[in-house]
C-alpha cells in the first residue's frame, strides 16, 4: 500500500478564505473566489502548529472557534505543580533577587 504524504496544507482558519487579500484570490475574469491559503511543509513548521495556520489571526480565530472541543479531548481537573526548594534570597547577586531552583523530581514511571 502506498501512502501520500502532501508537502502542503490548507489553511485551518474558520475565516481564512474571507480575508480580501491578492494571495486569496483565484479564479478566472467574472467568477473570482477567495481561497483559503495553501502552506508548504518545510524545517521551520513541520512539527508545529504553523503547519495547519498561515497566521496568528487563524490560528487564534481556530481556537476561539474550537477551544470547548479542544479542553475536551484532555480535561484538566486539579492543578499540576512542580516540587521546589524553599526560595533564598542572594543578596550577593543583582538587585538582591530571589533565587528558585527545581528539585530533581523522578518523572519517570516504573
Amino acid at each position: 500500500m502506498v501512502v501520500f504524504m502532501s508537502s502542503f496544507n490548507w489553511c485551518h482558519g474558520p475565516s481564512c478564505h474571507k480575508s480580501h487579500t491578492q494571495d486569496r484570490v483565484r479564479g478566472s475574469k467574472g467568477s473570482k473566489v477567495l481561497r483559503t491559503r495553501k502552506i508548504k511543509i518545510n524545517q521551520w513548521n513541520k512539527d508545529h502548529y504553523f503547519r495547519f495556520f498561515c497566521s496568528n489571526t487563524c490560528y487564534n480565530n481556530f481556537a476561539d472557534t474550537h477551544i470547548e472541543r479542544i479542553i475536551a479531548i484532555a480535561p484538566r481537573t486539579e492543578a499540576l505543580e512542580t516540587p521546589i526548594n524553599d526560595p533564598k534570597k542572594d543578596s550577593e547577586g543583582y538587585y538582591n533577587r530571589w533565587v528558585i531552583t527545581e528539585r530533581g523530581v523522578d518523572t519517570s514511571m516504573e
